[in-house]
């Protein structure tokens, strides 16, 4: 349900090999930028990346350069998970920080968090959804896992102050086994906790009722159920694509989840605002 942390040092190692491939690939998805890494004359969104549990922001690494080379200002939280409550707070305010059209993209628990980070704020345009939780007001995040569950129902592990991580010996299967093995095992022993109190926890209000969205299931999802992916796409009536990928899809896809929020931004030039639902 949640990115694993990477630590910025030892991630700028361990992917210095797709990051060069990355950079090798066209520059851009839709227009070409300027060295500055923005498109001359024309006004583009912010997307506001969001991380999972058992994670930070740099494990956007791998699609923030793509994002950028489209010419998009990309900015990412860091949230410290002890509640989900002060993970909106933090949220917000990052979001609450820029100017213009945002774009808002949650992976997995953080999906829960831009739920209500986002919500009351004119200037978020689309939310994107990547194999996230979204959540009703007052509905805990973790409402739905006992009725689709998976294989992370059994690989997390507590300590003594009741926060969790993945169990290192599960934690390729579960998380991420579309990614070589030799990275893995370094996302594994780098994870972040998040505090398990967080998963009954809920949010005031859902953003994903006033504001376009769009949904990414993971067909090969181990850590939330593609059926409870599903599920919530279809309750938010996102726009939804299926990616043959592991929980960790903007690792493992990172231009195909690039090409689904760079066609949130762009249809949000369009689409006027959802009715309240």
């Amino acid at each position: 349900m949640h990115m694993p942390k990477i630590g910025t040092t030892v991630l700028l190692a361990v992917l210095a090999a797709a990051s060069v491939a990355e950079a090798q690939q066209p520059a851009s998805l839709t227009a070409k930028t300027s060295a500055a890494g923005t498109t001359r004359g024309s006004s583009k969104a912010t997307i506001v990346l969001v991380h999972g549990a058992f994670a930070d922001a740099t494990g956007w690494q791998l699609l923030i350069p793509i994002l950028q080379q489209d010419g998009y200002k990309v900015v990412a939280v860091q949230n410290a998970m002890a509640s989900l409550a002060g993970d909106v707070e933090t949220t917000k305010r990052l979001i609450d920080a820029q100017s213009g059209p945002m774009v808002v993209v949650g992976h997995s628990y953080g999906g829960a968090v831009i739920t209500g980070a986002a919500a009351g704020n004119a200037n978020v345009k689309a939310l994107v959804y990547l194999a996230a939780f979204a959540p009703e007001p007052g509905e805990p995040v973790a409402a739905f896992l006992e009725k689709y569950p998976v294989d992370l129902g059994t690989a997390t592990v507590k300590d003594a102050a009741g926060y969790l991580t993945v169990d290192v010996a599960k934690f390729h299967a579960v998380f991420a086994a579309d990614l070589p093995k030799r990275e893995t095992d370094v996302m594994a022993v780098a994870q972040k906790p998040i505090n398990g109190a967080t998963f009954g926890q809920s949010v005031s209000a859902a953003a994903w009722k006033t504001i376009p969205n769009w949904y990414v299931v993971t067909q090969q999802d181990h850590a939330i159920n593609p059926e409870l992916e599903r599920f919530y796409a279809k309750r938010i009536k996102g726009r939804t694509t299926e990616i043959a990928s592991s929980h960790v899809v903007f690792i493992s896809h990172p231009r195909e989840v690039a090409k689904v929020i760079i066609e949130a931004a762009e249809s949000s030039k369009r689409v006027s605002p959802s009715p309240a639902r």
